[in-house]
């Protein structure tokens, strides 16, 4: 049965479609951060990225679940995002290697939908006032209300919400390299890249402290993606700037904010983020233009962080910071995501530099 829904923006702003996914009652509308992804594929790679918890994804691409879901693809356990916004929802999806439609997984994982919204003007919409909370529901008042408590990423610590309650290993036992990966929303891409990388990786909780992390005598550290604002993760900040010098570090996304703060910078929010598979990065030493897969609404300020490092990537859509090296101690990171998934694989060199730089060590 289709039931009517409405999406209400905190300015008031309204869209009509209708739900799809898990069920939403009347009185408790679906509500979080609206954002737009332009991802042409990977969907389902883009809704179980927990960097999008506490947000409502919509999709610019206006086909979505055409070729199904699968195991394989997923890049954590569930979804945490908030609920998903699309032009047209496909209910039969065609592709040999799916188990499943998009909508019955939404439906068993507990992730509302909003279909047949005009997401063209949503997206223009968000491009003009920036991200900003919503909610949706069958009922526009309730809708309506729930927009306006909705809140936003601002000043959350959203790592908690998404990381592991326990440590846990992946990779070949005699595997060349040991790396203690901190858990901030980590992807199974991510996970994959390091032990193709010769890399034996334990997985430890975003509480970790440095002396904990140093006891395990790891040849590495790495800092994964997740959710939220870098400045409210004041905890993984200072875990951080007890490992700097220690052991090389490589940091993506979120881990590349909290580097960025360990080292003395700061970090600002963007108007409506990053988020898709599609943006171009120069990579400063060599000039080269890569195309990146992306997923965040804070960067780093290096103006901040004057003589300590050196930007090595800039995007070339608004020129802000997408990569640094420290100059003092071996600890690389970079804003975009070079383990792709969904995305392009022009920047998966950054693991080869990682074990350059545990090699040297």
């Amino acid at each position: 049965m289709v039931v009517d829904g409405v999406l209400v923006l905190s300015d008031g702003e309204v869209f009509e479609g209708e739900l799809a996914g898990a069920e939403v009652a009347a009185g408790a509308p679906a509500g979080g951060e609206v954002v737009f992804n332009t991802a042409l594929a990977g969907y389902q790679e883009i809704v179980t990225d927990p960097s999008y918890a506490g947000q409502i994804v919509t999709f610019t691409y206006p086909h979505i679940g055409n070729y199904g879901v699968n195991p394989d693809d997923s890049e954590s356990a569930r979804p945490f995002c908030s609920g998903i916004v699309v032009r047209d929802l496909a209910r039969r999806p065609s592709n040999w290697r799916a188990t499943g439609d998009l909508e019955g997984f939404l439906r068993d994982h507990g992730v509302p939908a909003i279909t047949g919204v005009d997401t063209r003007r949503l997206t223009r919409h968000l491009r003009d006032r920036g991200a900003i909370p919503g909610a949706f529901g069958p009922d526009e008042q309730a809708a309506r209300q729930a927009a306006t408590v909705a809140s936003s990423t601002d000043g959350c610590d959203l790592a908690r919400v998404v990381t592991t309650a326990e440590p846990y290993t992946v990779g070949d036992p005699q595997a060349r390299f040991r790396v203690v990966a901190y858990d901030f929303g980590i992807k199974t891409t991510i996970l994959r890249r390091l032990t193709a990388s010769g890399c034996r990786v334990e997985v430890v909780p975003a509480s970790t402290t440095a002396a904990e992390v140093l006891e395990r005598r790891p040849d590495g550290v790495f800092l994964s993606n997740g959710p939220g604002d870098p400045a409210a993760v004041g905890y993984a900040v200072d875990a951080v700037r007890g490992l700097l010098g220690e052991v090389p570090v490589l940091g993506i996304c979120l881990g590349h904010q909290i580097m960025g703060l360990a080292l003395g910078g700061r970090t600002f929010k963007l108007p409506f983020g990053h988020h898709g598979a599609n943006h171009p990065v120069r990579h400063v030493p060599t000039g080269r233009v890569e195309i990146t897969s992306q997923n965040h609404n804070y960067v780093v300020d290096p103006d901040s962080i004057p003589g300590r490092v050196e930007v090595t990537h800039v995007n070339l859509n608004d020129g802000v910071c997408e990569g640094l090296r420290s100059l003092d101690v071996p600890a690389i990171s970079v804003q975009h995501h070079p383990e792709a998934g969904p995305g392009p694989r022009d920047a998966s060199y950054l693991f080869d530099d990682f074990v350059v730089l545990m090699e040297a060590r």
